[in-house]
């Protein structure tokens, strides 16, 4: 499993810098966002480090259905029937941490993450 020891999310990941985990397993780990955008948001990330979801799916093509899965088991747990699943890819797309993650939000947002 690929690691980088300066990103942020796999510090979070590995226990090493809090987050508020609402759902974790072998593969990834979801926490909540620090600056949500929605009443829920939730980052969704793999345990292995990749840059972003492309890259993800091009070490592993399982991965992203795995965070799609977890999304719709938080959401339900959450009480949330409707949400919005998102991937920022590259800084020009609102990217600003480079580790592979999926935005959960519900209960309407106030404006597209970054």
């Amino acid at each position: 499993m690929a690691t980088d020891a300066n990103c942020l999310f796999c510090k979070i990941v590995a226990g090493e810098i809090p987050g508020e985990i609402v759902h974790q397993d072998d593969r990834l780990v979801a926490f909540r966002d620090i600056s949500p955008k929605a009443p829920l948001h939730v980052l969704i990330a793999p345990r292995d480090h990749q840059p972003n979801a492309a890259a993800s799916v091009a070490a592993d093509p399982t991965i992203v259905g795995e965070l799609v899965a977890a999304a719709a088991v938080i959401a339900e747990r959450e009480g949330y029937p409707a949400y919005n699943l998102l991937f920022n890819t590259g800084a020009e797309a609102g990217q600003t941490i480079f580790h592979t993650h999926l935005h959960l939000l519900a209960g309407g947002i106030t404006a597209l993450p970054v």
